[in-house]
C-alpha cells in the first residue's frame, strides 16, 4: 500500500529564516496560504491509498479530519525529522509499504506531480527523492519500506538522505520537477517564486493582496539596480 505523509508544523513558529524580511503576521499568513495550495493539490491525488497528517497544529487537524485523512496527533514537535520518523513507524504498522513525505511549502505543486511519484515502479528497498531548487534540500522523499533509513531534514538533507539510502542497500531514483523543487524557506526563494506563474494559487493571491509580492518582484529588483 502506497500512502502520503504530510508533516505540518505549528504555523506560529513557521518560516523563521524569513524573519529578517517578513513580519511575524506575514510569515504566519504565507505559511497558511502555501499549506492551502498543497492541501488543494492533495485533495486531487488519486494514487495514494491513504493520506496521513502528523501534527500538533489544531487548524491542520480540523482540515485533515474534514477531508477524511488520517490524523497522527503529536503531543509536541521536536523536529520535522522526529515527526516524520515517528509517523513512518505508525504507518508501517498499519500496512503501508511505501510512504511519500511531502512538505507544506510547495505553492506550485499539482495533484499530477504527486501522483507521478506514487505511480513510479520500484522494488523495495528503494528511495525516490526530489531535491530542492538549490539541490541541497529534500523536497519530496518516498521510502519503501517507510522506515528504510532515518530522516535528516534540514541543511544538506539531500546528500545525507542519498548516502543513507545507499548505506541501506536501496535503489535510489532522483526525480526532477520544477514545481516540487520550488519551496520557500528564505528571501532568495521568495524572489525566485515571484518569477513563476502563480495564477490560480492561494499563495499568489496573498502575495499580491498583501504587497509582499511587490517587495520581491523582478520589476522591483530591476528598479533598485537602476537606482
Amino acid at each position: 500500500m502506497r500512502a502520503l505523509l504530510l508533516p505540518i508544523k505549528d504555523h506560529r513558529n513557521a518560516k523563521q529564516r524569513l524573519a529578517g524580511v517578513l513580519r511575524p503576521e506575514e510569515r504566519l499568513a504565507l505559511a497558511r496560504e502555501m499549506m492551502d495550495d498543497v492541501l488543494t493539490a492533495v485533495r486531487g491525488v488519486r494514487r495514494a491509498a491513504r493520506i496521513f497528517v502528523v501534527t500538533n497544529y489544531e487548524p491542520a487537524m480540523r482540515i485533515a479530519e474534514s477531508a477524511g485523512w488520517d490524523v497522527l496527533a503529536e503531543d509536541e514537535q521536536v523536529s520535522e525529522s522526529a515527526s516524520v520518523d515517528a509517523a513512518s513507524r505508525l504507518c508501517a504498522a498499519q500496512g503501508v509499504t511505501a510512504l511519500l513525505r511531502l512538505p507544506l511549502d510547495l505553492p506550485l505543486v499539482q495533484a499530477a506531480d504527486i501522483d507521478e511519484l506514487l505511480a513510479l515502479e520500484f522494488a523495495a528497498p528503494a528511495a525516490i527523492m526530489v531535491p530542492s531548487r538549490d539541490g541541497t534540500g529534500t523536497n519530496a522523499l518516498l521510502r519503501t519500506p517507510p522506515t528504510l533509513f532515518p530522516s535528516q531534514f534540514g541543511n544538506g538533507s539531500f546528500a545525507k538522505h542519498h548516502a543513507l539510502a545507499h548505506a541501506a542497500g536501496a535503489q535510489v531514483l532522483i526525480q526532477r520537477n520544477p514545481r516540487l523543487e520550488m519551496d520557500v524557506d528564505d528571501a532568495d526563494d521568495l524572489a525566485a517564486l515571484m518569477k513563476q506563474d502563480l495564477s490560480g494559487t492561494a499563495t499568489g493571491r496573498w502575495l499580491a493582496a498583501s504587497g509582499v509580492g511587490e517587495r520581491f518582484s523582478p520589476r522591483r529588483e530591476r528598479a533598485t539596480s537602476a537606482d
